[in-house]
Parts: structure tokens; sequence; C-alpha cells
């Protein structure tokens, strides 16, 4: 019979910013809730920082992220089956050493190893999108750019190829199957995906639409 998973499992859904992330981690929380597996959800901490964010962030405002983040996983992750987060201390870490001039100023590199460890899995979301103004992040693309370089010499050293997922932005829309990443989590913990009464088949994904073709009308 299967209960409630004997571990929490966690899951980062983590990137530069405008890449689809808080999308991505609703449909995926979705998915696990339709197997029926309690679910917390961790939203991006950084639009709550009262220091300060994008370009002009300080490392001393970053910090305040860094912290946020592992205090506000602290507080969900033993509440559910799953906790899905909108970034991880990776990322952050990102923003955090480009704020401080690629210095680690306030010695946080051996805590974000340690923490990063703690993901059951991690999926970062490649940024192959345009960014859009959401009234809060940069719309710079060479900040974003900048940020995505900081992760590309950070995230292996970071977590292993078994917790890591790459994904391209534009892949994540209504059709998006995300029934293969619920599968490979539940196998990462060992654990059963569907609970007990849970219909045990994936629903179908949407169907694409299909192309206007123009009629051409036929003279006989």
């Amino acid at each position: 019979m299967s209960h409630a998973w004997s571990v929490h499992a966690k899951v980062a859904f983590i990137g530069s910013h405008g890449i689809r992330k808080t999308t991505a981690v609703h449909a995926f929380a979705n998915v696990m809730q339709r197997a029926g597996r309690s679910v917390e959800h961790g939203r991006e901490v950084v639009r709550d920082n009262p220091l300060g964010i994008n370009e002009g962030a300080t490392g001393e405002a970053q910090l305040w992220v860094l912290v946020s983040q592992i205090r506000q996983e602290l507080q969900l992750a033993q509440k559910a089956d799953v906790l899905v987060l909108d970034r991880g201390v990776m990322d952050n870490f990102a923003y955090y050493l480009r704020a401080c001039g690629g210095e680690d100023l306030f010695d946080v590199g051996p805590l974000v190893t340690s923490w990063s460890a703690s993901y059951d899995m991690v999926v970062r979301l490649r940024p192959d999108i345009a960014l859009r103004s959401d009234g809060v992040r940069s719309t710079s693309d060479s900040f974003r750019d900048e940020i995505e370089h900081i992760l590309d010499s950070q995230l292996l050293s970071l977590v292993s190829a078994k917790q890591l997922v790459d994904l391209n932005a534009s892949d994540i829309d209504d059709r998006f199957d995300w029934w293969p990443l619920a599968e490979r989590l539940a196998g990462l913990v060992e654990e059963p995906l569907f609970a007990d009464g849970v219909r045990r088949r994936r629903p179908r994904p949407t169907p694409r639409p299909k192309p206007d073709i123009p009629q051409l009308e036929m003279e006989i």
C-alpha cells in the first residue's frame, strides 16, 4: 500500500529571470498533486527583498536573498511529500557573486555547496526566450547573460548529474509533458509516484493546434 512518502522531496527550478520558472513550478506541482502527493510551493523570495534587486543589488541584498531562501525551505520542507521551489541557492548564489564583483565577500560558498546537496532534483531552464517586463525584474539582456555565465561556471560543482535536469524555457507551455519528471523524482527518492486510490495513468497531452491551410478554389 502507498501512503505518504517516507522522505520529504525537494525540487528547485532554477536559472536567470524571465524564463518561465514560475509557470514550470505551478505546472509540475499540479502534476504531483494529480498523482495524489501532497505538495508545498516555495515562492521567489527576491520579490520581498527590502534592500533592492536587479542590476543595482548589493552583496548584502543578495545575502538577504540567500538566507531567506534557506529559511523558506526549512519552514516548508517537512509539510508535504514534495516541496517545489521557484529558485534554489544555486541561482541565487550566481546573483550574489555578480553583486559582489565575483568575490564571495561573506564566505557563504561552503554553505551553498552543502545546501545544494539537499535538493533531490534541480531543473535548470535555459533562457532561449525574450525578456518581457513584469514591472519587477530587469529587462536587460546583458544582465541576464551575466547571471547565466556565472551559473554555468558554478552549477556543476554544486549539483550532481543525477540531480540535474536541463530544459529550454521555450518548451514550457500548456502542452509540455511533466509526467516523466514526476516519475524521475519518484525514482530518485525511491518512492511510488501514485498515492493509494489514484488512477495510475497519465493524462493525454494537449494536442498542438494544426496550422490553418487555405483552401484553393479550382476552376473546372
